[in-house]
């Protein structure tokens, strides 16, 4: 079976929030939305995911307007539904409800011909927190660097 092709990614989910787990979700789209996202042309920037009246929004995603669409193209800042079972709803309106967690949209991909959200449970990072990832990441280049030397 052939892997997931990404066609959108939210590089600042995992910066801005700690990913406690992720589900895949399908979403409703119209078809120049479908077309609009297979040609990359879409951000999920300061998107979520909004739990209202037993259904799973998501709510900020900015998917561009077809180029060749005509009259019937889609607004870009539209909410959408996702489709989930009701027992995943439930158990995710009770998670984010009690412990402050948010619906982290994190990834558009193609599953067969469909395409699917990646979206992941999470909670806010605290600026201290960031920092140290930054921390981090700069102490991981340092010691590849060093490798890298001494292998010459």
């Amino acid at each position: 079976m052939a892997a997931d092709r990404t066609l959108v990614l939210n590089r600042r989910a995992r910066f801005n929030f700690d990913i406690l787990e992720t589900l895949e979700v399908g979403i409703a789209l119209l078809g120049t939305e479908v077309k609009s996202i297979r040609e990359g042309k879409a951000n999920l920037q300061e998107a979520y995911g909004d739990v209202r009246e037993g259904e799973v929004y998501l709510v900020g995603a900015h998917i561009s307007p077809y180029d060749q669409g005509n009259r019937f193209n889609h607004e870009p800042l539209r909410d959408r539904k996702l489709l989930l079972h009701g027992r995943e709803i439930r158990r995710l309106s009770g998670k984010v409800a009690e412990k402050g967690l948010t619906l982290v949209p994190m990834r558009f991909y193609l599953k067969g011909r469909r395409i699917k959200l990646e979206l992941g449970l999470g909670k806010g990072k605290k600026l201290h927190d960031k920092r140290e990832d930054i921390r981090k990441r700069d102490q991981e280049r340092e010691v590849a660097r060093e490798l890298q030397r001494e292998e010459k």
